[in-house]
């Protein structure tokens, strides 16, 4: 009789071309599955919590599977990490009932977008952060975060390509915060379109700029109008955080 496991997995995205299995790039999801199946010699469907683009990384992806190996569920993750490379990590693994489901039961998903202010590049920051330049009122940035604050139609906040039946989505909250050159906005909702975290940070550093004002946010929510917002910010300042059930 199988078991359903619950996992939870941390990977840097930059080598792959995002969580679903493509034909034009080795993909997590490959990578994950391929694992387990140098652990137990089976087949499996690794589901997770929802598709991260190319380039985008996650600290707590949470994902489900089922197997037949004989190895403890709690032990799971430890086992499967021999087989997995240093980009992708399992931090966690637990039984969990065959009814759950990583995409359909998630009810909160936290991202974070980091950036780095410098007119220069720093090397060291590159890989995880967008770098940004110039004078940036990061308490103007927090000011227009509240306005996405709520349940909204966020047609204007995604790039083209996603597939959904809705544009609504609910924010529960928006942080921003700056320590030294650094500056991190993290995002709670109960989903995301597509490119949507990436395009509300754009939008929150044209904001920080004095370049978009909360009126120019309430208009793009109101008519869906991409144009009125920012630059959709690169994939490596993107991290999945948390996801919540």
């Amino acid at each position: 009789m199988s078991t359903r496991i619950k996992i939870v997995l941390s990977y840097d995205g930059t080598e792959f071309c995002g969580w679903q299995r493509q034909k034009n790039g080795i993909s997590v999801q490959e990578t994950v599955e391929n694992a387990i199946f140098g652990l137990t010699g089976e087949n499996v469907t690794v589901t997770a919590s929802g598709r991260t683009d190319a380039g985008v990384h996650a600290a707590g992806q949470v994902a489900h599977f089922d197997t037949n190996a004989n190895i403890p569920p709690e032990k799971f993750y430890k086992a499967l990490n021999t087989f997995l490379p240093d980009s992708v990590k399992a931090i966690s693994s637990e039984k969990v009932s065959d009814k759950f489901n990583a995409r359909r039961n998630a009810k909160r998903k936290t991202y974070e977008y980091s950036l780095y202010v410098s007119d220069t590049v720093l090397p060291l920051k590159e890989r995880y952060c967008a770098r940004v330049y110039g004078d940036i009122d990061v308490d103007k940035m927090r000011s227009a975060a509240r306005v996405l604050e709520g349940e909204h139609d966020f047609k204007a906040f995604s790039a083209s390509g996603g597939n959904v039946k809705t544009t609504v989505r609910t924010i529960f909250g928006i942080m921003v915060e700056k320590t030294g050159e650094e500056i991190k906005i993290q995002v709670c909702g109960n989903g995301f379109l597509y490119n949507m975290v990436r395009i509300m940070a754009g939008a929150l550093v044209k904001a920080g700029k004095g370049e978009l004002s909360e009126n120019d946010l309430i208009k793009a929510l109101k008519t869906g109008e991409r144009d009125l917002l920012g630059e959709t910010l690169p994939a490596k300042g993107l991290c999945l955080i948390k996801v919540e059930y």
